[in-house]
């Protein structure tokens, strides 16, 4: 195992990857950065990515991979502050992630992406404009919810079906239970997402995550 540091934005260095190669990108890291990187390790044996930085830093890097096909590379995660991701994957935070980064094995993980072909790792959400979602969702053949709520959140999971959704509850209140499945589908008067803390600008009518068709090699 061979690994690098894809640093994003400027987090702290965990000590124990202040001897590895390491490349300094943005927050959230662009196409180019990350092919330039990936053509790097085109040329090393068995290599280990370790991306340091948010969820949505994360969710670049593994959307770059499934693009590229390149989902044969193991991919560890290492978040200064808990995070969605972090909490997910139970690989902790700082120093202790990075711990877990170079010492783990990369295991078979379900990979979820929308329909614009992009990875969640952490947590997606889907709200109206006005506060208020009114449409209909369905994980797999199970309704989500028909008519008028807060909005939905979902999530990977670490073992098949892949993802899992629920409505959310309103403020102060209990929130319903988790749905599992393979894909989450919305339809909606108009809807606002918001994925792994990044707001997608354009609103849409109709909304679909699902497990891609490959899993990832998640380091835990």
């Amino acid at each position: 195992m061979t690994p690098f540091v894809l640093q994003c934005g400027r987090p702290l260095l965990p000590i124990a990857l202040s001897s590895l190669p390491l490349t300094a990108v943005p927050e959230v890291p662009s196409k180019e950065e990350c092919d330039a990187l990936l053509a790097e390790l085109d040329a090393v044996h068995d290599p280990r990515l370790i991306v340091l930085g948010t969820d949505a830093s994360l969710a670049a890097v593994l959307t770059r991979l499934m693009r590229r096909d390149r989902l044969d590379i193991e991919l560890a995660y290492v978040a200064e502050t808990a995070s969605e991701a972090s909490h997910l994957f139970r690989v902790g935070t700082g120093s202790r992630a990075a711990k877990v980064a170079l010492s783990g094995t990369a295991s078979p993980t379900p990979l979820i992406r929308d329909d614009a072909g992009s990875a969640v790792v952490g947590l997606a959400t889907v709200s109206g404009p006005s506060g208020h979602l009114v449409g209909e969702a369905y994980v797999d053949d199970t309704k989500l919810f028909s008519g008028e709520v807060p909005g939905i959140e979902v999530t990977p999971t670490l073992e098949m079906p892949g993802l899992r959704a629920r409505v959310q509850g309103k403020r102060g209140l209990f929130r319903r239970r988790w749905i599992t499945g393979r894909a989450m589908q919305l339809g909606a008067t108009a809807a606002r997402l918001t994925k792994d803390g990044i707001d997608i600008p354009r609103e849409t009518t109709r909304s679909t995550i699902y497990r891609h068709d490959k899993q990832w090699l998640l380091v835990r």
